[in-house]
């Protein structure tokens, strides 16, 4: 069996659904050509060796570009962390054929969970982010989708080019979501809950006073009722089994460790954790004609 180079699977992939890029300078359509993408006024992006495209206006530095960090995520994900918000969004998306874009998508493990959910052949993912360590790891899934380096506020995409969007704690564009949604599109938005991770934030931050010692989503809700104000929120809580192999690569995962001191997490990692909880609200919002 010839199995095919990631340069080659993302020209099949953009052969298969063409006009669906724009050029982050220009907004025109970037039309494939060999290993190279270009629009017509002649900006040219090309192809890597992993088949990913940089569409980035100017390079953004970004606390997320660690490579260690992106490993530790990926071993949490494929355990299972985030399989009861996957189940949750699955449940919430059409059963038919979906172009479904992952914002934020980081190493792209819960895209390839939720098409493992899916079993729809004829799904088609995008994913983007502002790591390239973490869109390298994407390319290593075996999954029918195109991943390239991005900016959330100026989306490489087309207008009404795509049927939903994932937001899993990432930030918003929510003008851009709507320019590239397409009518009736859906947008699902994931937010922590005030006990998301809970037993790991008060290990790292016993001070009541603190103001790391607790978390509240409502400026992030109160924004997205806001846009989407037909909105429906689903609630997501279960508790995840940690072994003492995992809980270090909880700790390095999340941005929860970036505020704690080193005496802090020196504790945590000697005291470690049993188990964690997983709480979120899932935000399901139909685009508006």
């Amino acid at each position: 069996m010839v199995v095919m180079k990631k340069i080659d699977r993302a020209v099949q992939f953009l052969t298969q659904n063409p006009q669906l890029l724009i050029c982050p300078h220009c907004q025109e359509p970037l039309n494939l050509s060999d290993y190279h993408l270009t629009c017509a006024h002649g900006h040219q992006y090309d192809l890597s060796k992993k088949g990913t495209l940089y569409l980035m206006r100017r390079a953004v530095t970004s606390d997320y570009d660690s490579p260690e960090m992106w490993q530790a995520r990926r071993q949490m994900l494929s355990a299972g962390l985030f399989d009861g918000i996957l189940e949750a969004i699955n449940e919430a998306l059409p059963n038919d054929s979906q172009i479904i874009l992952d914002i934020g998508c980081g190493e792209a493990t819960p895209l390839a969970r939720l098409a493992q959910l899916r079993h729809n052949e004829g799904d088609r993912y995008l994913g983007f982010d502002i790591s390239k360590d973490a869109v390298n790891l994407a390319t290593q899934h075996d999954l029918a989708a195109f991943f390239c380096l991005a900016d959330l506020a100026n989306l490489p995409y087309q207008d009404r080019s795509v049927d939903a969007m994932i937001d899993i704690f990432s930030p918003s564009a929510y003008q851009e979501f709507n320019r590239v949604l397409k009518d009736d599109g859906l947008l699902l938005k994931v937010i922590p809950g005030a006990d998301y991770l809970g037993q790991l934030r008060r290990l790292l931050y016993p001070d009541v006073n603190d103001q790391h010692h607790r978390y509240s989503n409502a400026k992030v809700r109160e924004l997205f009722f806001k846009h989407y104000p037909d909105a429906k929120e689903v609630k997501v809580n279960y508790t995840f089994p940690l072994t003492p192999a995992l809980f270090p690569q909880l700790l390095a995962m999340t941005p929860l460790q970036w505020g704690a001191s080193a005496e802090r997490i020196a504790t945590a990692l000697a005291q470690g954790l049993r188990e964690i909880t997983v709480d979120v609200s899932l935000l399901v919002a139909q685009k508006q004609k």
